[in-house]
């Protein structure tokens, strides 16, 4: 059965280092949740204290309103997956599987016949059926997270954790293997909880998206909801790429070097500020009369499309601009850059315009 999870104002320190600053998040029963942030932003050491492996200096960890400090390691029944799979390379396939249920107490392990069906039905759902008497050296690397994922699955888990679960793997097994965890999560239904520094990982496996920036929670949401209406300037920064350039706010407009780049939505404020554009959102215009004009630097192939960078009198760094094929510069031709949209920081304010 799922469970919910709900994490209240939960600090952890080491030393002088504090990881957790007071993280309060909720999560429904059947939620898969991404838990996103740079190194040493917080995310694996909250996963381990919803585990129980690490204990919290402050605040509370329940399971469908159970305080987790009142259950042991096993009645807590989480199943943890490790980025570097944490098989026991002397055991089958098989037996890995099973690990968790032959070392219950007798008067709570299935017998033989269960345990089997259990692997059967778990090899079938992670489909390697066929493969449990190799051992773990004998399987990519692709196979071997499946086996650590029906290890965690085997003990019928109230939480599923999952700590990096493709960072060992090449490009290729990751994609493949994103697909086959949410068609796992669906047919499954465990709360899950994943960490991930990978922004795509994220935004294409999870419900919500917890980002994480030095110890804190930024922004909680949807993956539309955190990618298109980013809370901070670091989530806007940290959640796919974006140019920054420094504005003038002043009567409604988000000036550059006195010159508008577009009106803002709503706000009275005044001021400095920055703004966030993402490379598709710039386009080409004339140079005489875009706010933005600058010189091409560079052209190079980014996956699908093709980018430009482009030198800005006044910005630190060239300003990335994809292009489309029917729109191409030359290298060294000055053009003229116009926003189609983007986010604005300045304190407190956090307005979009288009």
């Amino acid at each position: 059965m799922s469970v919910a999870v709900q994490i209240d104002r939960v600090s952890k320190g080491f030393s002088t280092y504090p990881a957790l600053k007071g993280v309060s998040l909720s999560i429904e029963p059947g939620e898969l949740v991404a838990l996103l942030g740079p190194s040493g932003s917080g995310k694996t050491t909250l996963l381990r204290l919803i585990a129980g492996l690490e204990q919290a200096d402050g605040g509370a960890i329940t399971f469908n309103g159970i305080d987790t400090r009142r259950l042991s390691l096993r009645e807590r029944r989480i199943g943890f997956v490790f980025q570097n799979y944490a098989l026991f390379k002397h055991m089958t396939v098989a037996e890995n599987i099973a690990f968790g249920l032959s070392v219950r107490p007798r008067s709570q392990r299935p017998d033989r016949q269960a345990i089997q069906k259990r692997i059967d039905d778990l090899l079938d759902l992670v489909q390697l059926g066929g493969l449990q008497q190799r051992f773990p050296a004998q399987l990519s690397g692709g196979q071997r997270q499946r086996v650590a994922l029906a290890r965690a699955l085997a003990i019928e888990p109230q939480v599923l954790l999952l700590d990096e679960p493709f960072g060992a793997l090449d490009a290729q097994v990751r994609k493949d293997l994103r697909q086959w965890l949410r068609d796992l999560h669906r047919r499954t239904g465990h709360t899950t909880l994943f960490v991930t520094h990978d922004q795509e990982e994220a935004l294409e496996l999870a419900d919500r998206v917890a980002i994480l920036n030095q110890g804190l929670i930024e922004q909680v949401g949807t993956p539309d909801q955190v990618y298109d209406h980013p809370a901070t300037a670091f989530v806007c920064g940290f959640l796919g790429e974006a140019n920054r350039i420094p504005v003038e706010i002043k009567n409604g407009q988000a000036l550059f070097r006195n010159r508008p780049l577009l009106s803002l939505k709503g706000t009275n404020a005044t001021g400095g500020a920055e703004l966030f554009v993402r490379p598709q959102h710039l386009k080409i215009d004339s140079p005489e009369l875009a706010a933005l004009a600058g010189d091409v630097t560079l052209i190079r192939r980014h996956g699908a499309v093709r980018r430009a960078e482009v030198e800005v009198q006044g910005v630190d760094r060239p300003l990335e601009v994809d292009l489309a094929s029917a729109v191409a510069p030359d290298l060294g031709e000055r053009i003229g850059l116009r926003v189609g949209q983007g986010h604005v920081f300045a304190g407190g304010l956090t307005p979009s315009f288009n």
